[in-house]
């Protein structure tokens, strides 16, 4: 299975576990975009709409698109009182040319390195409105605590083999986002913005978000069993609690 199609397989685990967006966030996008109630905007790998219900709540006019038909029953439950948001299954190489130019504003909630390079920014141009924006952006643990980040080390090398910086890290203002704007040649520079938050887990918490983590749904069984039980007991010998600090980056730019 394609990495990025794992998350359907836990779909309600997704919905109970991920974190919304700093709301400074959505108010710096939809600013940005100068979206209003006439313009519609289109959402790329919407998961479970932890980002699209705060769109929602702003009023915008949504159309929120993801490949897993679990994760858009997990979202369509989540917002159902929403009447401003569709629904479409298909990944964003896949839309279809009937929605060439149709939407002010683009976003992308930690999902748009999966879409294929080929197509993120020729696609993108191709379905906004002339001067429409897109806004990519996901959330990066900074830090855990010191006593944890060895235990967690020595876990991960036993039963994965590595121990690697998680895949948010390209998220960062030295990773590739940036370069990817500007080298696609279709949109203005780049704006980026940086906000810190902290995520406070319990030892179950922490497992549940784990299990979300495509990574690690890549993982036999047997094997992410095993890695999971240790972290749940390096946690637990801490009292239970684990505060790991947070980032969340966009990065926004209009069409030239």
């Amino acid at each position: 299975m394609e990495q990025r199609f794992t998350f359907n397989q836990v779909a309600d685990v997704y919905q109970a576990s991920r974190p919304g967006y700093p709301d400074a966030l959505i108010d710096d996008v939809i600013a940005y975009a100068a979206i209003g109630p006439d313009d519609s905007m289109l959402e790329v790998g919407c998961g479970t709409c932890q980002a699209t219900i705060s769109f929602a709540k702003k009023g915008c006019a949504i159309l929120a698109t993801d490949p897993g038909a679990e994760m858009l029953r997990g979202a369509r439950e989540y917002l159902r009182e929403f009447g401003n948001v569709d629904y479409l299954q298909t990944t964003f190489e896949a839309l279809p040319d009937t929605y060439t130019g149709c939407f002010r504003l683009i976003v992308a909630a930690q999902c748009w390195h999966w879409v294929a390079p080929d197509v993120r920014f020729t696609k993108a141009a191709k379905v906004l409105s002339p001067n429409g924006a897109l806004a990519v952006f996901g959330p990066v643990p900074v830090r855990l605590p010191e006593r944890l980040r060895d235990v967690f080390r020595h876990v991960y090398l036993e039963w994965v083999g590595r121990w690697l910086p998680p895949p948010e890290v390209w998220y960062f203002p030295d990773g590739p986002f940036k370069s990817w704007f500007d080298e696609s040649g279709l949109f203005q520079p780049v704006a980026h913005r940086s906000y810190p938050w902290v995520w406070r887990h319990t030892t179950a918490s922490y497992l549940a978000f784990l299990q979300t983590r495509s990574d690690h749904r890549m993982l036999a069984a047997e094997q992410r069993e095993h890695l999971l039980a240790d972290l749940a007991q390096a946690i637990d010998a801490e009292g239970g609690r684990l505060d790991i600090d947070y980032e969340t980056h966009l990065y926004m730019s209009r069409l030239v």
